[in-house]
């Protein structure tokens, strides 16, 4: 059927004001060709749906039977035109985000907020995993971006936005030697148990703590591992061995956890949190929450 929008506007708009005459003023058009217009929208409903009268144009039973259907269409037609270009313009929509535990004691609090505030209108999804597992969902596309612990390994499929820089503490029991103590130098725990980040779910983090260890002459005995920092301290608590842990992690700790600066040069900055997409992404929502973070964190 090749109706057109444009028909039904032209149609409405005959019957609302009651004149040919009036409605082609209106709409900007010769009379003539909305006469042609309206004569073509009857042939293909195959019904007369307007009449001339002395009092001016009424609608037939046909025509007010498609009244209704028409502004609704021309109403649909709108929203979908706008909707999308809400979506276009990071207005609308939805942002899959994923996330790792450490990005909720201060980043997500912070910048999620403030980009609902910014964007209501856009459903934010959250999703919390291991910095692989959120590479791997970013990957087959099964969330939009997420926030990572780095350094994570180079990928040029992915594009990487450093949102902040920390530094790695060492955490022991309260009851250990060393609770005392307000920094040490790593080369002092040589004979103790460690407790890393599991090699494969949070490899960036599993591979920087190595290569502090190694920097400070000794290869870490490892006691245990695991794929979140709660996890990770709470094995700490326990007496599982000491832990190399992002400083940030000291505010949100167990009571029963001791953190020590570490004098080590390598320590310093060595670790970041990253809000990391696809490098071919289209979805505007990640623009506009990276330009969030980067804003609130300058």
């Amino acid at each position: 059927m090749a109706i057109t929008l444009r028909q039904f506007q032209q149609f409405i708009t005959i019957a609302q004001v009651g004149s040919y005459r009036q409605a082609a003023e209106r709409l900007f058009i010769a009379q003539p060709a909305l006469s042609v217009s309206i004569q073509k929208l009857e042939g293909e409903v195959g019904a007369k749906l307007l009449e001339r009268g002395a009092k001016g144009v009424t609608l037939t039973p046909a025509g007010l039977a498609l009244m209704k259907d028409a502004k609704a269409a021309l109403f649909y037609a709108d929203q979908a035109c706008r909707s999308a270009r809400l979506v276009a313009l990071g207005e609308w929509g939805e942002l899959r985000l994923g996330f790792v535990g450490s990005a909720t004691y201060k980043l997500l609090p912070l910048c999620i907020p403030a980009f609902r505030d910014r964007h209501p209108s856009v459903k934010v999804e959250l999703r919390e995993d291991s910095t692989m597992g959120l590479i791997n969902l970013l990957r087959s596309h099964e969330i939009d971006a997420a926030v990572v612990r780095g350094p994570i390994v180079e990928d040029p499929t992915l594009e990487e936005c450093v949102l902040e820089y920390d530094d790695l503490m060492l955490a022991v029991s309260v009851g250990h030697r060393f609770a005392e103590r307000r920094e040490i130098a790593l080369h002092e725990c040589h004979n103790e148990d460690f407790v890393l980040y599991a090699s494969t779910a949070v490899p960036g983090l599993h591979r920087e703590a190595l290569s502090l260890c190694h920097q400070a002459g000794f290869m870490p005995r490892i006691s245990q591992e695991a794929l979140q920092v709660q996890t990770l301290l709470s094995l700490v608590a326990s007496g599982m061995g000491v832990a190399l842990v992002p400083a940030v992690t000291r505010s949100y700790s167990p009571q029963h956890v001791h953190f020590i600066r570490l004098t080590d040069a390598g320590a310093r900055r060595c670790l970041s949190l990253s809000l990391v997409a696809c490098r071919d992404t289209r979805s505007i929502l990640v623009t506009r929450l990276r330009d969030t973070m980067r804003e609130l964190i300058a």
